[in-house]
């Protein structure tokens, strides 16, 4: 009987397994987010380098928990046993690290309030992490913290044990700050100063927090000493307050910031209002869910949905509001760039080097409402700073490299957004083409080079010159593309469209690659293909050989045929992940994450190469995209800690993965054509800003069935490797048939390839 049980068991269990159980239908997909995908990250290895940011969509202020010390970008890491406090945060990448923050700590007991000793051991089985709500328990203060938020506010709820010792520690962090206790309004206000660069001389981000209990203790410290005083500013500055406490008592506080002054930090307290806790946090989760539904998936498995809604969670998150609403409701905002308060939309905490290739087209395509702020932010910026910004955290930085402000500008004019000063962002955009800025990444390092040459040259010590050349003549297409569109003077349109084809000068016909090209016309030498940076930027020539977004087809013609060209591209995955690193004297994380993911020279977790795969549809071997992507989707994107397989900067790599499990990825902004791969899910529905819907049908979808056998475009036999924008904001069906082996005769033909700037007519 006991061996008939266990046959039977072990019957049960394989048919159960052998069956994949799929998602018919998401009602709530926030509940399918994880925010903690990609935390369990390191410098040495990002899976992700994300922190659960418990925040709104594009909110102004996100919360954290904090493991990491005062400063460390790495604020919050999976593999942290202790929580030193619970930060606002404004951090777009740990790279670019913080600004703006202040944190807020439950002690009990002894009081404690420097970062160190008041820190609390917590454990992920006591941790709560959803996008509009956190909760967590800090066993050596035996509190429980819960947090939500609103756009630039938050409610706090604390349960404390009995006790005559529960307090809340303010720290208000170094570099200049200010706080004030104001007993009789159980009221603690202040201001930081903290930041990482990109601020003008009078920044501060001020915020008030307002208690629910009076207050039956009261101290400020500085450093490391306690003070009587009530009100205290230094370099580093922070507050305490205590309370008696039943065990299991409440203690609420509501939190808001502002960087534009005290006053309007107590205004934007406004956003919570008289609404308690439960009331905040179940608005919360509306706005997510308002925003997440709008692309509705079904018939994947629970894994592929969890992943999907975290990585359109992670999608919506930046770039964030940096603006506020006046007494009168009027939008007005702080310029990270003059340090003036000014009128209209301001958004930052971007990296256009990332975020150009799929997160701004996604906001074209299902978000435009706020990609119209957005471009009205990037016109005040280059009124208020004279350039357009590359990468703002919040005001310019200075890294990176490209000018790819001008495709984040033409992509969002060329797919209908209006309301923008189209006029100043043309003229900033121009400016930025032809003049080196302020800062090495703002404008166009060796632009004179550039313009005169037709390239960057290797040996004017001018570093990531080939990369800083490829990436110059897309932008210099995206200018081409506007200024047709925008009627401008004839010369003015050939220059541009000449300018974009100067990535072939550094086309090498000897290795079939980019390589560096020194001013004389030789190419520089000796060259390593595999080297990692030097004429690149965190890639090497097999990564950076495929930057020609604009115009496919005249690099397949370079590289002497269709024939050749799909060849190249194999060859990336079936290479060895060799490198060498001597230019950077380290092995950097980017170069390890390729190593270890076990796809040759293919380097997903950096930007580069991500459009790459989807080349395969320009030269007659659509099916190869078909798997490559299914394959990246499968083994470089998890809904756990290490989710990611290399920085998800600001929702790039995000992005990425939203639009290739939908079907299709923009491999040309600034034009009117999406890119097929192949969808994930058995359906998806988008649900655009003008009431039409895109449904995305796929029966047959698996594992397995990874391949297009064929396409019906709105009831219509379709054979084309890409789909148009504009007929897709019309509404749309599509209906792919799918199957487990490739169909090499469906778009093989040129008629069927996308747009390439060698065939227009």
């Amino acid at each position: 009987m006991k061996k008939l049980f266990l046959f039977l068991f072990t019957l049960v269990t394989c048919s159960v397994s052998a069956q994949t159980v799929l998602v018919d239908k998401v009602t709530d997909p926030v509940e399918w987010v994880s925010p903690l995908v990609g935390t369990d990250s390191k410098h040495s290895l990002s899976n992700g380098n994300t922190y659960p940011a418990i925040a709104l969509p594009w909110g102004m202020n996100f919360w954290m928990p904090q493991t990491g010390k005062m400063g460390d970008g790495w604020g919050y890491q999976y593999s942290a046993d202790k929580i030193r406090g619970f930060k606002q945060t404004h951090q777009p990448s740990p790279w670019m690290n913080d600004y703006g923050q202040f944190a807020i700590m439950p002690v009990t007991g002894k009081l404690r309030f420097d970062q160190d000793s008041r820190a609390s051991w917590f454990s992920h089985k006591a941790e709560v992490a959803k996008p509009y709500y956190y909760s967590v328990y800090l066993a050596d203060h035996d509190v429980t913290t819960e947090i939500t938020p609103t756009e630039r506010a938050a409610r706090f709820r604390f349960t404390f044990p009995q006790t005559d010792s529960a307090f809340v520690v303010v720290d208000a962090f170094d570099q200049g700050s200010y706080v004030k206790v104001i007993p009789g309004e159980n009221k603690i206000v202040g201001y930081t100063t903290k930041n990482s660069g990109g601020v003008p001389e009078n920044f501060k981000n001020y915020f008030v927090i307002v208690f629910d209990k009076p207050f039956a203790y009261t101290h400020t410290w500085r450093d490391s000493v306690l003070s009587n005083n009530l009100e205290l500013q230094a370099n580093h500055v922070g507050a305490v307050i205590g309370f008696k406490t039943k065990k299991g008592e409440q203690v609420n506080a509501r939190v808001a910031s502002s960087f534009i002054s005290p006053e309007q930090a107590e205004l934007n307290l406004r956003e919570i209002g008289n609404d308690d806790f439960e009331t905040v946090k179940t608005k919360g989760k509306e706005a997510w869910n308002k925003q997440l539904s709008r692309v509705a998936v079904e018939g994947g498995t629970p894994e592929q949905i969890r992943t999907f809604y975290s990585n359109l969670y992670r999608t919506l998150l930046f770039p964030r509001k940096f603006y506020e609403l006046d007494a009168n409701g009027q939008v007005m905002h702080y310029s990270p760039y003059n340090g003036k308060v000014l009128p209209g939309f301001m958004y930052t905490d971007t990296g256009f080097w990332d975020t150009f290739r799929a997160l701004f087209p996604f906001l074209n395509l299902m978000y435009p409402s706020i990609n119209a702020e957005i471009q009205e932010g990037l016109a005040n910026t280059y009124k208020e700073g004279g350039w357009l910004p590359e990468w703002a955290s919040p005001g310019y930085r200075n890294v990176m490299v490209g000018n790819n402000s001008a495709s984040v500008v033409a992509d969002a004019y060329l797919k209908g957004i209006r309301g923008q000063d189209i006029k100043a962002l043309y003229e900033g955009m121009l400016k930025g083409a032809n003049n080196e800025g302020p800062l090495t990444a703002v404008g166009r390092a060796g632009a004179a080079y550039y313009n005169k040459l037709g390239y960057v040259p290797y040996d004017v010590k001018i570093n990531e010159n080939a990369a800083r050349t490829l990436e110059y003549a897309y932008d210099d297409f995206a200018i081409y593309q506007l200024a047709k569109a925008l009627k401008r003077p004839k010369k003015e349109i050939n220059l541009y469209a000449k300018r974009a084809q100067n990535y072939r000068n550094l086309y090498d016909p000897s290795t079939g690659l980019m390589r560096g090209k020194n001013q004389d016309g030789t190419f520089q030498k000796p060259f390593n293909p595999f080297k990692w940076g030097d004429a690149f930027t965190e890639g090497n020539s097999w990564h950076y050989s495929w930057s020609v977004f604009h115009d496919v087809q005249g690099l397949i013609d370079l590289m002497g045929g269709k024939a050749n060209f799909t060849a190249k591209l194999d060859s990336v995955f079936s290479l060895p992940p060799i490198y060498d690193e001597s230019y950077y004297g380290f092995v950097i994380h980017e170069i390890r994450e390729m190593q270890i993911a076990n796809m040759g020279q293919y380097a997903h977790g950096n930007q580069p190469i991500q459009h790459m795969i989807y080349l395969y549809n320009y030269a007659g071997e659509p099916w190869k995209a078909q798997y490559w992507v299914r394959e990246t989707m499968n083994r470089m994107y998890t809904s756990a800690p290490d989710g990611y397989c290399g920085d998800e900067d600001n929702g790039q790599t995000s992005a990425w993965y939203v639009f290739s499990a939908l079907g299709f990825y923009p491999v040309t902004p600034a034009v009117d054509q999406y890119v097929l791969g192949a969808p994930l899910f058995k359906k998806a529905t988008l649900k655009l800003e003008n009431g039409k819907e895109i449904v995305i049908n796929a029966p047959q979808n698996s594992d397995e069935n990874r391949y297009i056998q064929g396409m019906r475009l709105n009831g219509k036999s379709y054979d084309k490797n890409w789909l148009s924008f504009t007929e897709l904001m019309k509404g749309a069906s599509m209906d792919f048939e799918m199957t487990n082996s490739p169909n090499k005769q469906r778009g093989t033909k040129e008629d069927a390839f996308p747009y390439s700037m060698s065939r227009e007519k």
